[in-house]
């Protein structure tokens, strides 16, 4: 029987949940996702708990806040004076906000705190600081990647 090894493309189906049971992400209704594992592709911890698991064989794990996102960083608030957004962008607590860089990178910044004067934005990952718990299951293991197939299923396993 195949076990998963590094470099084996692997497609699981997963439900990611807080330690509350809230699901922050799951590939339920959409394709499984697709990894190759020892690529960096996922969170080497979530790379790790497949190493060794079969076809059809299921897992539940837990990944620690410094094994996956890091633990939050206060010194990543960041404030903007509102003159510098938009006109009529009216931001609100929560919404997330995708940024450039002066080296055009594409960062993620959450609204913290809104005032009549600024607007105070959170760069922390949005999982920072969590503990993650997993439900996985193997549904392939190949040698090589599968051909690439989009959905429009609204998953970010896509």
């Amino acid at each position: 029987m195949k076990r998963v090894e590094s470099g084996h493309f692997v497609k699981v189906h997963y439900t990611g949940k807080f330690d509350s049971g809230e699901v922050f992400d799951s590939s339920e209704g959409c394709q499984p996702l697709e990894v190759q594992v020892g690529s960096g592709q996922v969170i080497p911890a979530f790379e790790d708990a497949l190493v060794g698991m079969a076809v059809n064989e299921k897992k539940t794990f837990r990944v620690e806040p410094e094994e996956a996102y890091g633990d939050r960083d206060e010194g990543l608030h960041h404030t903007l004076s509102r003159a510098d957004l938009p006109p009529n962008y009216e931001p609100q607590v929560g919404e997330l906000l995708a940024l450039r860089t002066p080296d055009d990178q594409r960062v993620y910044a959450t609204v913290a705190k809104v005032t009549d004067q600024d607007i105070v934005i959170d760069l922390n990952h949005v999982l920072a600081g969590k503990a993650l718990n997993f439900d996985v299951e193997v549904v392939e293991i190949n040698d090589q990647a599968s051909p690439q197939q989009g959905c429009d299923c609204g998953c970010s396993c896509c």
